[in-house]
């Protein structure tokens, strides 16, 4: 199975680790931030899906994003 192409740029990432007080970001540190980040937002979104569904619609409202993360 391959690797698929990040969603998330690679920019944003240096800029949220800056934010929290990094200096320097490797690329090996935003690739691996990319990943994880993406991966919790999988699992999130897929929760706040099942919880539109649930209630009936095919919209995904943030309700249903705030809930997900509970």
């Amino acid at each position: 199975m391959g690797k698929q192409k990040a969603i998330l740029p690679a920019a944003a990432m240096e800029k949220l680790l800056k934010k929290v007080g990094a200096e320097r970001v490797s690329a090996g540190a935003k690739a691996k931030m990319q990943e994880v980040l993406e991966e919790i937002a999988e699992e999130i979104g897929a929760k706040a899906v099942r919880l539109a569904k649930h209630a009936g619609r095919k919209t995904v409202k943030s309700s249903d994003i705030r809930e997900a993360t509970k």
